[in-house]
């Protein structure tokens, strides 16, 4: 019998991966005018894959093998399998075959015409096509009813168990902390960035970042980096990983950070158990895990002094002209420089979350009905004027900025990049705690030691345990925000020489 769940769901996740290739194309080497026809295609897969995931001989099969995981310890892989196909299998029932099929039609339209409206400035044009996202929302929500909040159904597919309220309580609890930082950094001369504000060869920055990332441990035998408009990371199997950038020929940071960004997420998945390939343990357990992994690798070791003791000299060689002359320590404040700012993807570790919020904040009102999808652009303005003390000059560095919208449902989207900020502190904390050399290992240009630690206590694991699980197992209590904030201070305060 569990042969044959394996079968099944390799099947599945065969159809999934393979609708995982058509939008990573959609997202680099599409052509324009192939949009249509990738949503049919998209929308066809989608349905095959969620009638095979609701069939009800999957179901008998799991109640079958209910007895054989009762015999098993908790953690035996077979019981997991058992235990996280069931409740994957409890939810897709939840959803019926056509309305899958048709929003994945829906959501790459919305998609391609996403990709035309930011460059161009227009978000009416897609006001019509947000409002039917947002029913769709609403409608995938009540499907789960009943539910504590709209939201609660939305949140737990991304990360399962947490709801509206938890997630208000824990955002509130880091605003407390995060407010003073920010506040006591902002009264301080700004850090001087001009450094890495200049022309820098795109060809050379990616070069530079792709030497980074192959340092940390991403295998570019079983992945690859490509361009799209909002970087991201894909899997096709734990053997085939990719990731994508974007560069500014006058912003050093742009491609370097989403090289290491992405490639966090990337590592996770390919340090996965393979014996896991195909089945409902593959790959990362929540957004916020997941995420936990890209600000890891990003920042807490990507924009520390460790690292570039060891790679700034190196980045000085390739770009002399800009950065010969340029102390490291200029350079260290210029990458942490923090400021009020309008884009989330670039935004620094002190501000960042608040990007996030406010995000979590407009999408809740948008499925309780507070606000309606045409009052989005005022609604994101006001929001970021009284929480940032900024304004967006137009709509395409304001509510156009994130794809998420445009490209899946509203509700989930967001969340899951602050719980993984908060993760990677207990994370790290837990790394530190078990190698209390880990500065100096970094240092010297050694990055083995924490992926190994990291392959070890989380990536081989895929999604065995839950987010939760994981917390208990790694750091011995539940999700804290005091590691993360610990962080910051301790980082940021000699940074900005804060009493």
């Amino acid at each position: 019998m569990l042969a044959d769940l394996k079968l099944r769901l390799a099947e599945i996740d065969d159809l999934n991966r393979v609708g995982a290739i058509l939008g990573w194309d959609q997202s680099t080497y599409l052509p324009s005018g192939g949009g249509a026809a990738r949503g049919r295609q998209s929308a066809t897969l989608a349905r095959i894959a969620q009638e095979k995931a609701t069939d009800k001989g999957l179901g008998r099969l799991l109640d079958d093998l209910a007895p054989y995981e009762a015999s098993l310890p908790a953690d035996h892989d077979d019981a997991a399998l058992i235990r996280v196909a069931r409740r994957n299998y409890l939810k897709a029932i939840k959803l019926p075959v056509e309305f899958v099929g048709e929003f994945q039609e829906h959501a790459s339209a919305m998609y391609m015409r996403w990709m035309a409206a930011r460059p161009a400035n227009d978000f009416a044009s897609l006001v019509p096509g947000l409002e039917r996202t947002l029913d769709f929302s609403r409608r995938a929500a009540e499907y789960f009813a009943p539910y504590e909040h709209i939201a609660d159904p939305l949140i737990d597919y991304a990360d399962q168990g947490m709801k509206a309220r938890g997630i208000r309580a824990v955002f509130a609890e880091l605003r407390a902390g995060l407010a003073p930082l920010a506040a006591a950094i902002l009264s301080r001369p700004p850090a001087d960035d001009s450094c890495i504000k200049q022309p820098f060869d795109t060809d050379k920055q990616l070069a530079f970042g792709k030497t980074i990332i192959e340092a940390y441990g991403f295998d570019f035998s079983r992945g690859r980096q490509d361009f799209a408009p909002h970087p991201f990371c894909t899997t096709f199997s734990v053997d085939d990983v990719r990731i994508t950038t974007r560069v500014k020929p006058n912003d050093l940071t742009e491609a370097l950070f989403s090289t290491l960004h992405e490639a966090g997420h990337a590592m996770y998945e390919q340090g996965g158990n393979p014996a896991y390939e195909g089945t409902s343990l593959q790959g990362g357990t929540s957004a916020g895990v997941h995420e936990s992994q890209s600000r890891t690798w990003e920042n807490i070791v990507g924009r520390s002094r460790a690292m570039w003791i060891h790679f700034y000299p190196r980045l000085q060689a390739v770009f002399p002209a800009q950065l010969g002359d340029v102390p490291l320590d200029v350079f260290h404040r210029a990458i942490n420089k923090v400021e009020r700012s309008l884009i989330r993807t670039d935004a620094d570790e002190v501000t960042y979350n608040l990007h996030v919020m406010i995000r979590f904040d407009l999408e809740l009102d948008l499925l309780e009905g507070k606000l309606a999808v045409r009052d989005l652009p005022q609604a994101w303005n006001a929001r970021y004027a009284s929480d940032l003390g900024i304004t967006a000059p137009d709509d395409r560095d304001g509510c156009l900025q994130d794809m998420h919208w445009y490209a899946g449902l509203i509700g989930g989207a967001f969340q899951g990049y602050t719980l993984g900020n908060i993760i990677s502190g207990q994370f790290m904390a837990a790394a530190r705690a078990a190698m209390p050399d880990l500065d100096a290992q970094i240092a010297s240009g050694h990055f083995a030691g924490l992926h190994g630690w990291l392959r070890e206590n989380l990536y081989q694991h895929a999604s065995k345990y839950t987010a939760n699980e994981l917390l208990q197992r790694i750091t011995g209590g539940p999700l804290s925000v005091g590691p993360y904030l610990a962080y910051l201070r301790g980082k940021y305060s000699p940074l900005f020489d804060l009493s």
